[in-house]
């Protein structure tokens, strides 16, 4: 199972799980595919913070990802 950690950058999160880049722009991180945004914001952002920002409830974030295969750590 792969592991997410919530206290890391969303850069690190998606160099490490490519695919993860897909899964949350769908859940309404649409600015990740914006050109440049996740070599400068995604480096500091982290999922909880992105998820503050975005108003997207964490356990929703929390329970798409599980349903995708991936293991939630919080620190």
């Amino acid at each position: 199972m792969k592991e997410i950690l919530l206290n890391v950058s969303i850069y690190q999160l998606i160099q490490q799980y490519p695919e993860l880049q897909d899964i949350i722009y769908r859940l309404g991180f649409t600015d990740i595919v914006k050109p440049g945004m996740l070599q400068t914001v995604g480096r500091f952002m982290t999922i909880k913070q992105g998820s503050e920002l975005k108003k997207i409830p964490l356990e929703t974030i929390k329970e798409v990802l599980k349903n995708h295969g991936y293991s939630i750590k919080e620190d």
